[in-house]
């Protein structure tokens, strides 16, 4: 059987299929990224006759109305989302949003008198409407709002010299844009998403990445009968109100129905949230969402079960795709409720974790909060749900538990809590996973990185962070303040000395090599080796100078050293044993990130 199939479509259908809802287009995190002269372009290409390539759909598979009826399943934009945009803005006279996510018009201009070797079209602006040689914007024409002859009544007042049936001419050939051909390449329904994904990496050739949440985004957008389309819209402005809450002036103008619906009054709380510790993207809230609600990790079948599918008899039922999206509206307010969001938020906050630095795993966060949300609903105390979501989400950086592809991992997890009880299953990844040799091993060659964002290095910054540990040689301010405001990550063996003696930047730049302190201080020590900085200090402490630093006694001196995990032997320290230094303060670490873990 076919894959898919290739037709012509005059464009005046393509867009009819559009404005009806024929074929659906996620509008999540798709601002229209072209400028206005590549619109003009487009239309310029289709006036003379130039293939301007194809769209690619893929029909959803009929579903089984409860009649025992078909359905006929609605077409998914899979590619040429840009064009058709384009289109729209300029043929139909849509506002479109632009990457600052605000409405923008795009009016494109005619000129019925160019010449062959001058432009036809041009982007509007000032100048153009001034001038009576163009039609100043293409749309009242294309879209029939304003009547050609109207239209050329109008031109000819302006130009009372020009040839009346030459104008009429040129009025017709733009018109006669509409009737204009565009290729589309229709996939067959009966295709797996992951066959979809390659067809379209395959003949779009750009390197761009079309994930299965573009395929769920694209589903519940096309659906009306089950409130898919409003689901869609509070995923949407849920993360537009989240980095920019000025976004709820465009839905009140735009979508005044929504605005004043009780579904917007559950999300609009977040446009005066100012925490940016988590910002979840249309991707985020449908993984968490779909993994609490549906016990699952792979968006693939999330898009089969909204098409009604039941994967025992391998057909697709009216009830199976409402129950499902009845599903997904409850992972969905669940994700959005407020107390909820606010309060998995300070957990996170609390196990050292005050900033969105550091932070390597959006995953992680993502299933906590999955996994936050079932414990609630299990009626765990406060006290139990704050042990268990920590625990999990520390130890799922520390092993990478969600990094690559993850989806296999997050529905067994996600299973297997359901299945066994959270106690019992962490107990069993702990025993394979968290044994002796990871701490003792496996841990500290994590730990041998020049990556700043190294899992295992966060999670020590976060361990010094709850531990409000000071900074490295200061007196009263924390490591936690640092991240707050102007804090340097200070080279302890410095660069500029490891260089003179010939180390590498992925030598000095070891994450090992790194504390926490004030900029001030950072200055004051300058380039010079740690054994004679540190011999310094010491001396500034015992005469009471404190020149270097603000800590003002010995043994303060040493407990500074000890929470940064510097070795007792110091005076030691030359560019010959650095590496010395570094394996033994990786140790340190290691065991320092142990006692964080073991807290929980």
């Amino acid at each position: 059987m076919s894959k898919y199939s290739v037709q012509q479509q005059p464009i005046e259908t393509l867009l009819s299929w559009i404005k009806s809802g024929e074929i659906a287009i996620p509008e999540i995190q798709r601002p229209f990224v072209w400028n206005a002269s590549k619109v003009r372009d487009l239309l310029d290409s289709l006036h003379k006759g130039y293939p301007v390539g194809y769209i690619i759909t893929w029909r959803n598979p009929d579903i089984r109305l409860k009649d025992g009826t078909l359905s006929a399943g609605k077409r998914v934009l899979i590619d040429g989302q840009q064009r058709i945009t384009a289109l729209t803005a300029a043929l139909v006279g849509q506002a479109v949003l632009n990457k600052e996510y605000k409405q923008n018009k795009i009016k494109i201009a005619y000129n019925p008198q160019a010449k062959d070797h001058e432009s036809v079209f041009e982007v509007c602006n000032n100048a153009i409407e001034r001038n009576p040689i163009w039609i100043d914007d293409i749309a009242p024409i294309l879209n029939g709002d304003t009547p050609i002859s109207k239209i050329r009544r109008q031109y000819l007042e302006k130009n009372p010299t020009v040839d009346e049936d030459k104008i009429e001419e040129k009025i017709n050939e733009l018109q006669a844009i509409k009737n204009r051909q565009i290729g589309i390449i229709e996939l067959n329904p009966d295709l797996e998403i992951d066959t979809v994904t390659e067809i379209f990496i395959r003949i779009n050739q750009k390197g761009v990445v079309l994930s299965n949440a573009d395929f769920v985004m694209s589903k519940i957008a096309a659906d009306q009968q089950f409130g898919g389309n409003t689901l869609r819209k509070m995923i949407d402005y849920f993360c537009h109100l989240l980095n920019d809450s000025s976004f709820a002036k465009h839905i009140e103008s735009n979508d005044t129905q929504f605005f004043q619906s009780p579904d917007f009054v559950k999300i609009k709380w977040i446009a005066q949230y100012t925490d940016n510790l988590y910002h979840p993207n249309y991707i985020d809230v449908l993984r968490v969402a779909y993994t609490y609600a549906f016990q699952r990790g792979r968006f693939s079948d999330l898009v089969a079960l909204l098409s009604g599918r039941d994967f025992e008899k391998r057909s697709n039922t009216e009830e199976i795709a409402q129950q499902s999206y009845e599903k997904l509206r409850t992972g969905l307010m669940a994700f959005f409720n407020e107390t909820h969001y606010k309060r998995f938020l300070l957990l996170i906050r609390s196990a050292g974790f005050i900033h969105a630095n550091l932070l390597n795993s959006q995953n992680s966060l993502n299933i906590a909060y999955a996994i936050y949300l079932h414990l609630c609903d299990l009626k765990m105390s406060e006290h139990e749900i704050q042990y268990w979501v920590k625990k999990w989400f520390v130890m799922s950086l520390l092993t990478g538990r969600y990094s690559g592809s993850s989806e296999s991992v997050i529905e067994r997890d996600i299973k297997q809590i359901q299945e066994k009880g959270i106690q019992e299953y962490f107990q069993l990844i702990e025993l394979s996973e968290l044994n002796s040799g990871f701490w003792e091993h496996t841990l500290v060659r994590n730990l041998d990185s020049s990556s700043n964002i190294n899992a295992a290095y966060l999670c020590y910054l976060a361990a010094q962070c709850q531990n409000q540990e000071k900074a490295f040689l200061s007196g009263s301010v924390k490591v936690s303040d640092l991240f707050e405001t102007r804090g340097d990550e200070h080279h302890f063996f410095p660069k500029a000395y490891l260089e003179k003696h010939g180390y590498k930047k992925s030598e000095y730049n070891q994450i090992a090599n790194f504390v926490y302190t004030e900029q001030q201080i950072n200055i004051r020590l300058q380039d010079k080796p740690p054994f004679e900085y540190l011999q310094q200090i010491q001396q500034d402490i015992e005469q009471g100078k404190q020149q270097y630093t603000s800590i003002s006694s010995l043994t303060e001196w040493h407990e500074n050293l000890a929470v940064h995990c510097i070795p007792e032997n110091w005076q030691a320290f030359r560019q010959e044993n650095y590496a010395d230094f570094l394996q033994e303060r990786r140790k340190l670490m290691a065991k320092k990130i142990q006692q964080f873990y073991d807290k929980f």
